[in-house]
């Protein structure tokens, strides 16, 4: 019995059946290489979301080397080390404070010959001291790239493949692979880049690019032949060039290359082109990180860290007054847009909204709020629901505000918006182009969703204002004093309709004339940005979305019948 036990156990390995429980094994090693020049930008949020990477940090060694920089790089990276070098396995770090670039360059951005050769050496060295320890994997990633997925290591170890990257966005189009190689082996643009960009196509895909964060799997024998030096390849015609010589090096030993964009694992920066200052990427990382803010938590900092993050000082951009609408039961859409606007410099109030949850006819009632008699909703033919109608009464206590407090041009923001790169110059620059053209204004869109299939027209001189078609939401927009004051006259709360209705209605673009008789004067004069400057963070449907007028109670036909008629009674 005992003979045939052995045997059969015996068998079973063999056939790879019999497999240890994953909690008795070891995790494999990973040699982690960065390479750091002038990041101090990106180097807190690189190194804070680095450092909260879900893999045991006993199996990870820690290669870094970092040169020519013109900023506190080194001290920012000598901070974070001396808190958490001892977590790891080993750090193996070479740093240069004296030297500021190599020769040749004219600018941080300037791609050399010479520079070229000093990473290629670097990423070479790199390569080589993985192997030279055994380490099973190496993960070669950059500086300017954010893992928001803390799973990352975990997530590629697991595909199983011998090259392979986890796909990054950008504030763009630029991501950290091509799905197309020239002849002279240069980025080409094809059909597959945008599926896999946008995620249409879900999976690990083959490409002939992978770049900024590739994991390596040193226990395969093929990749002994993968080098970044061009001088170990036989028969290379290619550019002097670090990722375009891996690449080939990999195609020439066999070894395909894979980017994975199955999960969201996190973002990259587009690099500087020659003629580009730091300032342009301190610009871009902004943007970036209200791109995540947009549709995560946000970037978080390690508090060794947040002492090397300044933001720029605030302001009202111009206008009297800045609101933001939020339900005071959403404090994390609440810090999340003080986040925002602590990177973009914005100065702006916080209104607690209206709560649906908490009306009743006593208090609509209070309000004087009377329905309009023939409302249906155009989709689902129902009543207004609470939510609804608190949202309508947030707006209308701002333009109360407005008026009260003699102001003359205002923004109002929803708690669930998402901001347009650079969205303080655009607002800049359509305020200065309303100026200079004298153009009539009463409202303007800064985000909404149109609603009709006609062109609209330009603004007469204007290149970015269009006349306002019907339009739903009410994200954001600018409101004048004259826009307040005719919102304010047309008496809303004694025939309500959903705001976002009703602002359509009193520009006379409402495609509904029962409902516009109720409203006889409609002379708002309401424009849009064009293209749009704020969008919502999720969308109907989306994994986070979230409605508080959707999911909020249909007032009740009794309500409806009793407020339209005044017949409430406390």
């Amino acid at each position: 019995m005992k003979r045939n036990l052995v045997l059969c156990l015996f068998i079973l390995i063999k056939l790879n059946v019999f497999v240890i429980s994953n909690e008795s094994v070891k995790k494999p090693t990973i040699v982690i290489s960065i390479l750091i020049r002038n990041k101090a930008h990106t180097l807190p949020y690189f190194l804070t979301l680095f450092e909260q990477l879900e893999y045991p940090k006993n199996r990870i060694c820690l290669w870094i080397r970092s040169d020519n920089n013109v900023d506190n790089s080194i001290e920012i990276l000598n901070v974070w080390l001396n808190e958490q070098k001892f977590n790891y396995h080993s750090v193996n770090v070479v740093t240069d404070n004296e030297s500021k670039s190599n020769e040749n360059e004219e600018s941080i951005a300037d791609w050399t010959t010479n520079r070229f050769i000093h990473v290629i050496n670097l990423r070479e060295e790199a390569l080589n001291f993985g192997r030279n320890i055994w380490a099973d994997y190496l993960f070669m990633v950059d500086a300017d790239v954010f893992l928001t997925n803390p799973k990352t290591l975990e997530l590629l170890i697991s595909k199983n493949e011998t090259l392979v990257a986890p796909m990054l966005k950008s504030d763009g189009m630029y991501s950290n692979y091509w799905a197309g190689m020239t002849s002279e082996y240069y980025y080409e643009r094809t059909d597959t880049y945008i599926p896999i960009l946008n995620r249409e196509k879900i999976g690990c895909h083959p490409v002939p690019m992978i770049h900024s964060a590739v994991l390596i799997n040193l226990r395969e024998k093929n990749t002994d032949f993968l080098t970044y030096n061009s001088d170990n390849l036989q028969h290379y015609n290619g550019p002097k060039d670090d990722i375009i010589t891996f690449a080939l090096a990999a195609n020439a030993s066999d070894v395909p290359l894979h980017i994975c964009n199955d999960e969201i694992y996190g973002y990259v920066m587009i690099p500087l082109e020659s003629q580009d200052t730091l300032e342009r990427d301190y610009q871009q990382l902004i943007n970036l990180k209200l791109e995540v803010l947009g549709y995560q938590a946000g970037l978080p900092l390690s508090n060794s860290m947040k002492s090397f993050v300044k933001y720029p000082k605030k302001d009202t951009m111009g206008m009297d007054c800045i609101y933001m609408i939020n339900l005071v039961r959403r404090p994390e859409r609440r810090a999340r847009m003080h986040h925002c606007f602590d990177e973009l410099g914005i100065d702006a109030e916080t209104i607690d909204a209206v709560d649906g949850r908490s009306l009743n006819e006593s208090i609509l009632d209070k309000w004087g709020v009377k329905m309009m008699p023939d409302y249906a909703d155009p989709y689902h033919k129902r009543p207004m629901k609470m939510g609804e109608i608190g949202c309508f009464l947030s707006h209308f206590l701002i333009w109360n505000k407005m008026i009260d407090n003699g102001y003359d041009k205002i923004m109002v923001l929803e708690d669930d918006v998402r901001f347009e790169p650079f969205f303080r110059h655009k607002v800049n620059f359509i305020m200065n182009e309303i100026e200079k053209l004298s153009i009539k204004w009463d409202l303007i869109y800064l985000g909404r969703k149109r609603m009709q299939i006609e062109e609209e027209t330009l603004v007469e001189g204007s290149n970015h204002l269009v006349h306002a078609g019907y339009s739903y939401w009410t994200l954001g927009y600018i409101l004048s004093s004259s826009g307040a004051k005719k919102l304010l006259d047309a008496k809303p709360l004694d025939t309500m309709v959903p705001v976002d209705e009703y602002l359509p209605i009193l520009f006379d673009k409402h495609p509904r004339e029962n409902w516009k008789q109720h409203f006889p004067k409609r002379d708002l004069v309401a424009l849009s940005s064009a293209p749009l400057l704020i969008y919502p963070t999720h969308y109907t449907g989306e994994n986070g979305y979230i409605s508080d007028t959707e999911n909020s109670t249909i007032i009740q036909s009794e309500i409806i019948v009793g407020i339209s008629h005044g017949k409430i009674e406390l």
